[in-house]
């Protein structure tokens, strides 16, 4: 048996002991089926330590059925030495236990420190702490209705393997026409809005989800001013969370999406304007969730082909949806009920809603120019910028699957770890502008990185250009100097520069609001131009100098 270090014994014999009764116990939680209708998904056990005579518990926790009972010890310690307020530290004259093998543990253990450990039948203080825990589970509302669980998670579960984030832009909508349970279409889009990921959207009608949009592409990006647009959404969700935090290092070829269905748990809910966000769904809306993921897998599987080229015609197909069965009585009617829905895409809403994120960057000031020789119209303002690396191995693919404008293929050594590249994601639009502008420039001719500061000399920039083959120069960052790690990314980037003779090259990519923002996959890279890394003394523009306003 493990007993205390004879240190600490002698600090535990120093407090005071009280005469006092403790009574102390590890049982297992107390569950409702109808928030956790599997037996497999329990908590574990709870210990409990009570001090009987001053009716306050002095500690608690919640341990692994698994852990040993050097556990209930444990927490016996943190009664007597750190116990919750009001209690002080002390040690009990008594000790009073329900279990004959707890009780004999803790003689051994406790020998030494003059509390009696008793045993008794029953512990009245924390049989009546348990049943007050058990009526609170039992008046919380499940998130899902429990007849209903099992079968929106195997729905949620299908959507994962189905992934119709790679098929489906944000903006492309889908009709889901339910006809039932008040609900007469919901509007599907796939890709989750700000930053909320995987998932699945269902507005309840065009018009929430068009404010919704417009007033994500507001000028105002405060995060008061993005709380209010997502609390004014009118919507049921899916949307996926993963188990464990990704790691924040930026990867832009990291495979987002590709992680296997125990790595990921999927959530529900509803957005009101009136009730905010509620991580519960009630039976009907439950159901109407079940039927338009159903009805969302169908159209997936017969119309993948077409998606997956990128054509978002007009598409329409009808569905026999049959409703899950429920386990309560009076439900055994709806149980044989079938739903006819019909799925269609939207082009006309999609085109529109392209456009309105288009023109959200057409009010740019021409008095915002900060430098001289240089044009800032190429790069949104809004877009993500990272100076990175693509492997060999990528590039060759890309090479293959990718837009892109090759120079040098033979005569760049393939040295270090890859290409060195600028990327920069933004809007599906917005990237389709940028690619179609360097094109009409004849492609890219280099990529430089030049000094630039203020009149008064107190600030200092590296800036970011882009020479096209017509000789102009753009904009793409303004990075501070004295930034440590834009720095360190600089170093990076010579060396690479060095490794491969100066071969570098442009990435554009889509998915700026989209699930892969900052850490786009392969099927979001637009197009690769590869060009020539500039040194300033190539370009022999100097220091470029700030314009003041007015």
């Amino acid at each position: 048996m493990t007993s205390f270090n004879r240190s600490t014994g002698r600090r535990l014999k120093k407090l005071t002991q009280i005469p006092s009764i403790w009574e102390g116990d590890r049982r297992s939680l107390p569950s409702s089926s109808s928030i956790n209708p599997y037996p497999g998904s329990d908590k574990g056990d709870c210990i409990l330590w009570v001090d009987v005579s001053q009716g306050i518990v002095r500690s608690m926790d919640v341990v692994a059925k698994e852990a040993g009972p050097e556990a209930i010890v444990r927490t016996l310690m943190r009664a007597i030495e750190h116990p919750h307020t009001p209690a002080k530290a002390a040690r009990p004259q008594r000790i009073v236990v329900r279990d004959r093998e707890i009780q004999f543990y803790l003689r051994g253990v406790l020998q030494d420190l003059n509390i009696s450990i008793d045993y008794a039948p029953e512990l009245p203080f924390i049989d009546e702490l348990f049943r007050g825990f058990a009526e609170v589970i039992d008046s919380e509302i499940p998130d899902l209705p429990p007849q209903y669980y099992k079968a929106l998670q195997d729905q949620a579960l299908a959507i994962w393997q189905a992934s119709p984030w790679e098929l489906l832009e944000e903006h492309q909508i889908l009709s889901i026409e339910i006809n039932k349970w008040d609900i007469g279409t919901v509007y599907a889009s796939v890709m989750g809005m700000l930053g909320m990921e995987y998932g699945v959207l269902l507005y309840r009608s065009e018009e929430s989800l068009k404010r919704f949009r417009a007033a994500v592409l507001k000028d105002d990006e405060t995060q008061e001013h993005l709380e209010e647009a997502f609390l004014k959404q009118d919507c049921l969700f899916l949307t996926f969370e993963e188990d464990d935090e990704e790691d924040e290092e930026y990867n832009p070829f990291a495979n987002m999406g590709q992680m296997s269905q125990s790595e990921i748990t999927p959530a529900f809910g509803n957005i009101h304007p009136l009730e905010g966000l509620r991580s519960v769904l009630y039976d009907e809306e439950a159901l109407v969730v079940y039927v338009a993921l159903e009805a969302l897998q169908h159209f997936l599987h017969d119309h993948r082909r077409q998606l997956a080229k990128d054509d978002f015609s007009l598409y329409s197909r009808n569905y026999q949806i049959k409703l899950p069965v429920s386990e309560e009585p009076e439900d055994l009617e709806e149980e044989s009920q079938i739903v006819n829905t019909t799925v269609s895409t939207m082009p006309t809403l999609a085109d529109e809603l392209e456009e309105m994120a288009f023109d959200s960057d057409e009010d740019l000031d021409e008095d915002d120019s900060l430098f001289q020789s240089l044009r800032d119209d190429l790069i949104p303002e809004d877009s993500y910028l990272s100076l990175g690396v693509v492997s060999w191995e990528m590039l060759a693919t890309m090479r293959q699957t990718v837009s892109c404008q090759e120079i040098g293929v033979s005569e760049i050594k393939k040295v270090g770890d890859g290409l060195p590249v600028i990327l920069v994601q933004t809007s599906r639009p917005k990237a389709k502008a940028i690619i179609e502008n360097l094109e009409q420039a004849g492609g890219l001719k280099g990529i430089c990185f030049n000094p630039g500061a203020d009149p008064s000399g107190y600030e200092n920039y590296d800036l970011g250009l882009l020479q096209t083959q017509n000789s102009e120069l753009f904009l793409f960052g303004e990075f501070d100097s004295d930034d440590p790690n834009h720095t360190e990314a600089r170093k990076k980037w010579n060396q690479r520069c060095k490794n491969t003779k100066g071969y570098c090259g442009l990435i554009i990519a889509k998915g700026l609001t989209g699930a892969s923002r900052g850490n786009p996959q392969l099927r979001d890279m637009m197009a690769l131009f590869e060009a020539r890394s500039l040194s300033a003394k190539d370009l022999g523009i100097g220091t470029l100098q700030f314009l003041p306003q007015g």
